[in-house]
């Protein structure tokens, strides 16, 4: 009889398994993902399985859907608002909750600021760290302040003993930093391997849900920003947040990749001091800081990220190519969106910028992908290429088709509101969005409606 083989191959992208490597996944079709690993004795692997089930200490019972009591109490309030946006309201009980980003962004101090506000509050919260040492810990918890007894540190890395231990305590929260660092007996891989990650990960998942213990995992990032470890688990947890920004850069953003219990489109922004992280509560503001005067190719532009308004600056900056291949370059914004606004701008209106090197930057470092800053790329490329500046008291925002038409877009009426709330006197925004804004009775005392059909109409403007 032929021996059953000890090791598989893993596709780091999605985690599908083979018993051959393969140049193509089968599953997410990407190329050279396959790695080598031991497999999991299936036999102790079961055991794995009726342990983490016993901690619940009944079986599992079928119940109807008005059995089941839901309270809007029954989520827990960080005090971070920021955070609690972004989680859909707070943490839900049970809930495990994926924390990714570059080294040095700010996991590690969101988290144990978590941690402070919630033990501050009665809740049994115990932080895991697989990296560093507790007076390591005691460190970067001294710059955040005082903590009470009810938050516990340990120091370990294998999960068999961290499941013992929650099992002992029963918290209402545990952080997990990091699941790289997390070593499963029952898998002979080494960890931050593919295998570890996945069933490190299946475990910690049975007893959020088993025992109603909030869990948050923190997650390295490859060199491409997606968590290191098989795609599928982002597919296990409930809730993905990614930490955004350029960690020289003072603030963070907090953005909502898969939410179970609310929108993905909901953003927290931070700022990075020696406290720690600070919310920052009008990002509006924040980001418009330092905002040139006079100056051509900038113009101010709003964004929705899920039901919060967002004005940020834009900057372009046109001038005449020194080569026969005109460069083009987009910082914070769509490259190839850029490439087709300049080229209805040939098409439709006129303007010869095929030699002419373009440079678009959303000034401070944010990263935007609504189509209603079109109209505000458009204008700024302009402003630079005519060497005129725009009104800085000039707000403009539109989506741009490609026959030159600039379209409606959503929530018209909270940018419109956030433009006159921060001063502004006057407002390009698409004719077809007049309709949303009349009938509502929005006092609009100070600022000036421009509706535009085309964008030759705003190139007029400037």
């Amino acid at each position: 009889m032929a021996k059953a083989k000890s090791t598989a191959f893993f596709c780091k992208e999605c985690g599908f398994e083979s018993a051959k490597w393969m140049g193509q996944c089968p599953g997410c079709k990407e190329w050279n993902t396959f790695v080598e690993e031991p497999v999991r004795n299936e036999g102790k692997g079961r055991n794995v399985l009726k342990s983490v089930q016993a901690l619940v200490g009944e079986p599992s019972k079928p119940r109807s859907l008005s059995q089941v009591s839901l309270e809007e109490n029954d989520k827990i309030y960080t005090r971070i608002k920021e955070l609690d946006r972004v989680l859909g309201g707070g943490i839900v009980p049970g809930a495990l909750v994926l924390v990714g980003g570059d080294p040095g962004i700010g996991k590690s101090t969101l988290l144990l600021q978590v941690c402070k506000n919630l033990s501050d509050d009665s809740k049994k919260v115990l932080y895991v760290s697989g990296e560093e040492s507790l007076k390591q810990i005691k460190i970067r918890a001294m710059r955040i302040g005082s903590f009470t007894e009810n938050l516990l540190l340990l120091c370990e890395t294998n999960l068999d003993i961290i499941t013992s231990t929650i099992k002992e305590l029963n918290p209402d929260v545990v952080v997990i930093d990091s699941i790289q660092t997390m070593y499963n007996e029952e898998v002979g891989a080494a960890p931050g391997s593919v295998s570890q990650v996945r069933e490190s990960t299946s475990v910690l998942m049975q007893l959020a849900k088993g025992l109603g213990v909030s869990i948050f995992i923190v997650g390295h990032v490859t060199k491409e920003g997606t968590v290191a470890g098989p795609r599928v688990l982002e597919h296990m947890v409930d809730t993905v947040l990614y930490f955004e920004g350029d960690r020289h850069a003072s603030y963070r953003v907090l953005r909502g990749v898969k939410n179970r219990f609310g929108s993905t489109n909901e953003i927290g922004v931070f700022e990075m001091r020696k406290e720690g992280l600070i919310e920052v509560l009008n990002p509006s503001e924040y980001m418009l800081e330092g905002k040139p005067q006079g100056a051509s190719g900038s113009i101010v532009t709003c964004s929705m990220e899920g039901t919060r308004p967002i004005l940020l600056e834009i900057q372009a900056l046109v001038c005449q190519s020194n080569f026969g291949i005109p460069r083009r370059q987009a910082t914070g914004t769509d490259f190839n969106r850029v490439n087709l606004l300049m080229a209805v701008l040939e098409k439709r209106v006129g303007y010869q910028l095929s030699n002419c090197d373009a440079y678009v930057n959303l000034a401070g470092g944010i990263k935007i992908q609504e189509p209603a800053i079109d109209l505000g790329i458009v204008m700024a490329v302009m402003s630079s290429y005519k060497n005129r500046p725009i009104d800085d008291r000039l707000i403009a925002f539109g989506e741009v088709g490609l026959s030159g038409e600039v379209r409606s877009v959503s929530m018209a009426e909270q940018r419109v509101l956030e433009a006159k709330k921060l001063g502004f006197t006057t407002c390009v925004l698409p004719e077809s969005c007049m309709d949303s804004l009349s009938g509502k009775g929005i006092s609009l005392d100070g600022l000036k409606l421009v509706p535009v059909r085309s964008v030759r109409d705003a190139i007029d403007l400037i």
